[in-house]
C-alpha cells in the first residue's frame, strides 16, 4: 500500500472525523468559558475585593527602557518596555481551566452512567427460599 492510500485510509476514518468535530466545539466552549469567566464571574469577583479588575493586575520585574516608572496601567509599562508578570490574566486563565475540567468531569461522568448498565439486584432470600421448597415440591 503507498503512502497516499495509507493517509487516505487514515484520514478518512471515522474517528479522524469525530476527533476533528470534537477540537471545533472544544474551541468553541473555550471561548464561551473564557467569555463566562472575563466578563460575568470575575467582575463581581474584582467587585467583592474592592473594585479590582483582575485582568490588569501585574507584577514590575524590570522597569521600561523607554520610560521610567510607576506606570499608570499594565498597556503603559508594556509601551515603555518594562518586563512585567501578568498574574492577573494567570488567575483568568486558571479559573477558565477549572471551570472546563469541571464541565468535562460532569459530561463524562453523565456519558459513563448511560454506558453502564443498571445490575438488577438478585432475588431476596425469601423469594431463593420458596423457589427451593418449589422445586424440591416438584421432585
Amino acid at each position: 500500500m503507498s503512502l497516499k492510500e495509507e493517509f487516505k485510509k487514515f484520514a478518512l476514518r471515522g474517528n479522524v472525523a469525530d476527533l476533528a468535530v470534537g477540537v471545533i466545539i472544544g474551541a468553541s466552549f473555550g471561548a464561551i468559558v473564557k467569555s463566562l469567566v472575563e466578563d460575568i464571574i470575575m467582575p463581581p469577583l474584582g467587585y467583592v475585593l474592592g473594585n479590582v479588575d483582575f485582568s490588569h493586575l501585574y507584577f514590575i520585574l524590570k522597569p521600561g527602557t523607554k520610560a521610567a516608572g510607576p506606570y499608570v496601567t499594565m498597556a503603559d509599562a508594556e509601551a515603555a518596555g518594562a518586563v512585567i508578570i501578568k498574574y492577573g490574566a494567570f488567575a483568568n486563565t486558571v479559573i477558565s481551566f477549572l471551570i472546563v475540567s469541571f464541565t468535562i468531569f460532569l459530561l463524562i461522568r453523565q456519558i459513563n452512567k448511560l454506558k453502564d448498565p443498571v445490575v438488577a439486584a438478585g432475588p431476596s432470600a425469601e423469594v431463593k427460599l420458596l423457589t427451593e421448597i418449589r422445586d424440591s415440591l416438584k421432585k
